[in-house]
């Protein structure tokens, strides 16, 4: 008797056929055939192409795009070497003239803080602002390679404090605001900034926040800093600089400075651009520094091609300043299109603000986290049945891996007709391994495909690629956008230490990941964060997707808790009003789990948890639980928006027999 054939799922979302001759990657894609011979007759010749020919193909993408600057004779130099490799050693180039290309009166930015604050700028009003902050840094000083750090939401005069910086040569770091003082020297401390950039305050759910404390207390510690500069949010800038040494109100820098030409400092491809930080849930925070050539390229790549981004588009990503996802939503200005930015509680003063700004701006390019679809699908709402989305190409979801059912909520309920694209890399490349496809379909709980020029790959413990089981996410070849190292690491040692120590010369992501038959990919979750009951690896994310799922449960941390000379599954779950962990919801819970996962998957202990920490960015911290469970320190919780939830976590009786 002969197996039958899995069935092939039915796909989410089908492409249109214009798609497969006029989006951007298929124009690519012919332009590769035409110009070098490229296989490009479907997505994974072309992928394959574009992985195995990186020199042609990166050069390709520097022409496609129009990037402003020389790129010079040589593509790719020591390509087999990682970390060594150098892409476009002879390029000069200046990350803030490609993102300041278009000029005139249309919208550059639109701003909306909550329901507080709406405000526009015009390409012309932008350029104008880039300009005045430009003479200012350089008449405080600021030379190519010194460090700007900001405190700062997501509001034009972040953007336009960057670029200033930027045209010169400075490099950028920011956070959000609603760190700590701890938190932000965490950061900054280590990058010594010449310049300091911060907010008034903010509005977050409907309150109002004032910082200026804070100011004065980061300012104390950074002895580096030359000026900084207070940008007016809540009205009361003035009072703010008025108390604090080196303070000054951004409009009181830039009053009488005329706005003229910016005159841009072209610099080479592995110039320094930006400073991110890894989370610093484990410790203080990585400095990961990365080159103004590799981010500008990577992010014209991917928003072109794989988001499908045009002149006019109007592109909306919901982040803070402190997440990467700051950095890749800003690249969009290099395709000319309109930023619009959101600052503030995705929720207040109700569930669908961000869709009520979607339909009032014509938001073609909807970018947000997983947990907030998981959160807005809690919430029952059908914006597809309230709010006209017709302007609304891509949804883009990332921050955790998002789940079947969420994938089902975006079609059923938000939107019939549009590419749900869940996408994956971080702040270590600034950018995505896996992410959209313009052209291949949408299938439940998969991430389409790998980026191109990217060499993705799944290893399983050997170092051997696999498809259809789970294994380390790796990058087999070098790539534009790998930091140009770590501040204060120079040797070396800690970068190397960060990527290339499971595997030599290859770059070992972190994220426990899965080849699917149709070439897509799911992330079980991070592998530091992977459950080993009984020797056996499982994804924390596939107890989520089953979890979750349930009305009861709003959202749900799992670990592993070190047991009987054995690794035992821990379950913790934050409830719905009203809702108790009774005996019949514990069974539920793993019943759905047993059935939707394995029976490896269920959890032995269960317990509930009135909230559960997170990162600034909304990332759930299973590492620092792990380690109050087991009465380990943990070392950094300035990184987290709510530390104070770790003590429910700690001596819990549940977790003692």
């Amino acid at each position: 008797m002969t197996t039958p054939e899995p069935t092939m799922p039915k796909p989410l979302w089908t492409p249109a056929e214009t798609a497969a001759t006029q989006s951007g990657i298929a124009q690519l894609m012919r332009k590769a055939a035409d110009q070098y011979g490229a296989s490009a007759a479907d997505y994974a010749s072309f992928h394959r192409w574009s992985v195995e020919n990186r020199e042609d193909f990166w050069s390709l993408v520097w022409d496609d795009c129009g990037i402003v600057g020389t790129r010079g004779e040589r593509g790719l130099v020591d390509g087999d070497r990682m970390p060594g490799a150098s892409f476009f050693p002879d390029a000069r180039l200046n990350f803030a003239e490609n993102l300041l290309r278009r000029t005139g009166e249309g919208d550059a930015i639109v701003f909306r803080g909550e329901d507080k604050v709406e405000r526009r700028l015009s390409w012309d009003e932008l350029h104008a602002l880039v300009s005045r902050l430009q003479q200012y840094f350089v008449d405080v000083g600021l030379k190519p390679g010194d460090r700007v750090a900001a405190m700062m939401p997501n509001m034009p005069e972040t953007i336009a404090a960057m670029l200033a910086a930027t045209s010169i040569g400075a490099v950028w770091s920011s956070c959000s605001p609603d760190f700590g003082a701890q938190g932000v020297l965490d950061r900054f401390g280590q990058i010594e900034p010449t310049i300091f950039v911060a907010v008034d305050g903010y509005w977050y759910n409907g309150k109002r926040i004032e910082v200026g404390d804070k100011i004065d207390a980061v300012l104390e510690s950074l002895p580096s800093v030359k000026a900084a500069l207070v940008v007016d949010y809540l009205g009361t800038a003035d009072a703010v600089a008025a108390g604090i040494d080196r303070a000054v109100t951004l409009d009181a820098a830039v009053r009488h400075i005329e706005p003229r030409a910016i005159a841009f400092t072209r610099l080479p491809f592995s110039h320094p651009l930006y400073i991110l930080f890894s989370s610093g849930t484990t410790g203080i925070p990585k400095c990961i520094v990365h080159s103004a050539g590799g981010t500008l390229l990577q992010h014209v790549k991917e928003h072109r091609y794989h988001a499908g981004i045009e002149a006019g588009d109007r592109v909306f990503y919901f982040t803070t300043c402190g997440w990467m996802m700051w950095n890749w939503l800003v690249s969009a200005l290099a395709s000319e299109a309109t930023l619009l930015l959101f600052d503030g509680s995705p929720f207040a003063p109700g569930p669908t603000v961000l869709f009520d700004y979607a339909q009032a701006e014509g938001m073609t390019y909807f970018g947000t986290s997983a947990k907030y679809i998981d959160a807005v699908r809690k919430e029952g709402l059908k914006p597809m049945e309230t709010h006209d989305l017709s302007k609304v190409r891509v949804i883009s979801s990332t921050g955790s891996p998002l789940s079947p059912e969420c994938f089902s909520y975006v079609y059923d309920a938000i939107k019939q007709d549009v590419h749900l694209a869940s996408i994956s890399g971080g702040t270590d490349i600034v950018s995505c391994f896996v992410l959209g496809v313009p052209i291949l379909p949408v299938f439940s709980g998969e991430i389409q495909g790998a980026g191109l020029g990217m060499a993705v790959e799944v290893w399983n413990d050997e170092g051997h690629p696999v498809t259809g089981e789970k294994g380390e996410l790796v990058c087999a070849k070098a790539f534009p956008s790998m930091p140009i190292g770590f501040w204060n690491d120079p040797d070396g040692a800690k970068y190397r230490a960060a990527y290339f120590e499971r595997f030599d010369n290859v770059w070992c992501h972190g994220d426990f990941a899965e080849w699917t038959p149709r070439g897509g990919m799911i992330i079980h979750g991070r592998s530091d964060a992977t459950l080993n009951p009984g020797g056996v690896r499982i994804g924390t994310a596939e107890i989520y997707n089953q979890v979750e799922q349930m009305p009861e449960v709003l959202e749900a941390l799992c670990i592993g808790q070190e047991w009987d000379n054995d690794v035992r599954v821990v379950l913790f779950v934050r409830l719905a009003d009203g809702v108790s962990l009774d005996d019949d919801l514990q069974k539920a819970i793993r019943t759905k789990v047993r059935t939707g996962a394995s029976p490896r998957h269920v959890p032995a202990r269960i317990v509930a948890v009135t909230d559960i920490p997170r990162t600034k960015s909304g990332k759930i911290v299973e590492l620092a639980v792990r380690e109050v469970v087991h009465g380990r320190p943990v070392k950094n919780k300035e990184a987290l928006a709510n530390p104070q939830a770790l003590e429910l976590f700690r001596d819990l009786p549940e977790l003692q027999g």
